[in-house]
């Protein structure tokens, strides 16, 4: 196996490793601290998270242009770059 069907594989489980990470070190860095956290603090991991859900909402077929078919998931990639 080369390193691009390597990455194929295991890419999403590693990056989503990493994400799940991110919020564990941030959500347990807030209950630790003796400082209160404004929410505004909280928006940019929000953010995040829903942006990984629009793009999580688009499978990776869809995304190959093609004239002939629906494009319901040119709203969902639209909607998920607005937020």
């Amino acid at each position: 196996m080369d390193l691009v069907e390597l990455w194929a594989i295991f890419g999403p489980g590693v990056s989503g490793a990493i994400f799940g990470a991110g919020w564990w070190f941030w959500i347990d860095a807030v209950v630790c601290s003796s400082v209160k956290v404004s929410f505004l603090h909280y928006l940019p991991g929000i953010f995040a998270s829903l942006a990984a859900l629009m793009f999580n909402c688009v499978r990776k077929e869809d995304i190959d242009y093609s004239p002939y078919e629906e494009g319901e998931w040119r709203y969902l990639i639209y909607v998920g770059l607005q937020a």
